[in-house]
């Protein structure tokens, strides 16, 4: 009696295991009508046929080699089920034919695959290319569909949902909708970045508030999705464009904040920062020769480590943490804004605001006009391509010209339509603390004082020579700059337009 091992395989797991028992239905006719003893059976469930690296057709492979003097069949429904792929199909048959004396045999199109056959042959390879062209059709339906439900419907269609998101409903009615826990960490990672946060930093606060996605480059992929902007990104298909298009779910990220984290992140820093509490002016305060200063503890010979800032220079700045610190606070006593300029700032503060509401609102009315414009001539575009007025290189960088600039007037809207009167509130109950610039940096936390002094002196606070140097300084906090000077705590010597670099004293 003629011995037999069967293989059978279904695409998705989604699918009926009827499949599976249809297969086993027809081919045990077969074994029962031609009189086969069946060996052993090979199931994957839930597998492509675009290659043969699928779980149960690798134990196939290494049952065949150790028992194939025992089998002369392998039996399958459909040579689809064997393979989608004709070329690397006909060369695994080939093998089983040539190396194991083993011939397949597709039950229910009646082909008997005999390599030494030319008609055996011809049928089987002709099944084959059918069911790959049918494969090929098949994904091309699919990959225009998905181009069409993300670019032009602007639905998100990835199996696994963003961070900061919830997928609701059925079918296609199924989107994203703000899970409005994440949604804080989420917008809590992207300020951090823009506040020159280090990454290890944003990951350990991301962490400590749930943060759930596992990888070095989990922040990373973060800060780079579209989708917290409110866009999909889309892949070409065909003659079709691909790139970022509007998305049907709300945004976590208001495009401009987005857009912004996307160009710092083309040219961030490599160089990693690490951040210390003993420390807070390290990779923030510079050395004169333009190097931001490290910091590192140093042991004295009672024991204690006391800190220092250097410059990776030698014979450059070596300074006491205690000093450095000290002329600090000391300069920060003298940046202490007095009450009458905290009056005339609380009393013109609104009258301001007033006045950039009104002019916000024309510019907006502007730039929706000019919005309008760049999308009536994209439309334009697009019907002169579909009319094959102009060629596929033409249109794509029309497109791609007109979709940049329909970005930036998006963002440029939504910035200039928020409310800045919100903001004031919020400052107008913190301005008094003005008056204590020593009392707000000590109470503030490592990264709140490197946001401090980045803000107030433009990321160009140097040493030299024993003293602070700045060549920018926000004007409220400059009214004392010669008493400080006097003092020996900082010397403020305004930037000129024609320098780059803060001018050397002394020198």
């Amino acid at each position: 009696m003629k011995r037999a091992i069967r293989y059978m395989r279904f695409s998705q797991l989604g699918q009926s295991n009827g499949s599976i028992e249809r297969q086993e239905l027809y081919i045990d006719q077969y074994l029962q009508y031609n009189n086969i003893q069946l060996v052993d059976s090979f199931i994957d469930r839930g597998r492509s046929a675009k290659t043969f690296d699928r779980p149960d057709f690798i134990k196939l492979q290494a049952f065949v080699a150790k028992h194939y003097k025992s089998v002369d069949y392998l039996l399958v429904d459909q040579l689809d089920r064997f393979s989608r792929d004709a070329g690397e199909a006909m060369n695994m048959v080939k093998q089983f034919q040539k190396k194991y004396s083993m011939q397949i045999i597709s039950v229910t199109e009646g082909i008997v695959f005999d390599y030494d056959t030319p008609g055996s042959f011809f049928r089987a390879g002709l099944q084959l290319l059918l069911a790959e062209e049918d494969n090929i059709n098949r994904s091309i339906k699919v990959r225009g569909g998905l181009y069409t439900a993300r670019a032009k419907e602007g639905r998100f269609l990835t199996r696994e949902k963003p961070f900061g998101y919830r997928k609701v409903g059925e079918g296609k009615q199924r989107h994203l909708e703000v899970d409005e826990l994440e949604a804080k960490t989420v917008r809590a990672i992207y300020e951090m970045f823009l506040r020159d946060v280090p990454l290890y930093k944003i990951k350990e606060m991301a962490y400590a508030e749930g943060f759930d996605r596992k990888g070095n480059m989990a922040i990373d992929r973060v800060l780079a999705n579209p989708v917290y902007a409110g866009l999909v990104r889309v892949e070409p298909f065909k003659d079709l464009p691909g790139g970022l298009f509007p998305a049907i779910h709300e945004p976590i990220i208001d495009k401009t904040s987005w857009t912004m984290v996307q160009s710092k992140m083309k040219r961030a820093d490599k160089v990693k920062v690490t951040v210390d509490d003993e420390l807070p002016l390290r990779g923030v305060l510079k050395c004169h020769c333009g190097n931001p200063l490290t910091g590192a503890p140093s042991r004295g010979k009672s024991g204690k480590y006391f800190y220092y800032y250097k410059c990776k220079q030698s014979k450059h700045n070596n300074i006491s943490t205690l000093k450095a610190h000290e002329q600090f606070l000391n300069a920060c006593d003298l940046m202490s804004v007095p009450k009458r300029k905290i009056k005339e700032i609380r009393d013109g503060s609104y009258a301001s605001i007033e006045q950039e509401m009104k002019s916000n609102k024309k510019k907006v009315a502007g730039k929706r006009h000019e919005l309008e414009e760049l999308q009536q001539r994209l439309n334009k575009v697009e019907e002169k391509w579909f009319s094959d007025e102009i060629n596929k290189d033409t249109y794509d960088r029309w497109y791609s010209t007109y979709s940049e600039h329909i970005l930036a007037l998006t963002a440029s809207i939504e910035r200039l339509s928020s409310n800045p009167g919100k903001a004031f509130e919020i400052l107008d109950s913190k301005l008094d603390l003005l008056g204590d610039i020593r009392q707000i940096f000590n109470k503030s936390d490592i990264l709140q004082k490197r946001d401090f002094v980045n803000m107030v002196f433009d990321g160009n606070l140097y040493y030299e020579q024993g003293i602070y140097r700045t060549p920018t300084m926000m004007d409220i906090f400059s009214h004392s700059a010669s008493k400080m000077e006097e003092k020996g705590y900082l010397i403020y010597q305004k930037k000129r337009d024609n320098i780059s670099v803060i001018p050397q004293s002394g020198r």
